[in-house]
């Protein structure tokens, strides 16, 4: 067992890194881009509450 205790160790502190990336991944939540007719994401807390950041801007093809 001795010998391989190195691999062993290794790949049990891997799955459970692993397994705690996963968790974290599962509780993110995502943004409401689009949202209410806006082209970016609408600040809903703090002192910038309302403002739209992040417009996309879509560039007209000249031709």
């Amino acid at each position: 067992m001795k010998r391989m205790h190195r691999v062993l160790s290794l790949f049990s502190r891997g799955s459970k890194n692993a397994r705690l990336n996963q968790l974290m991944f599962r509780n993110t939540k995502t943004i409401n881009a689009n949202d209410n007719g806006t082209s970016g994401y609408v600040v809903k807390t703090g002192k910038n509450t309302g403002r739209v950041l992040g417009h996309i801007r879509g560039r007209s093809k000249v031709i």
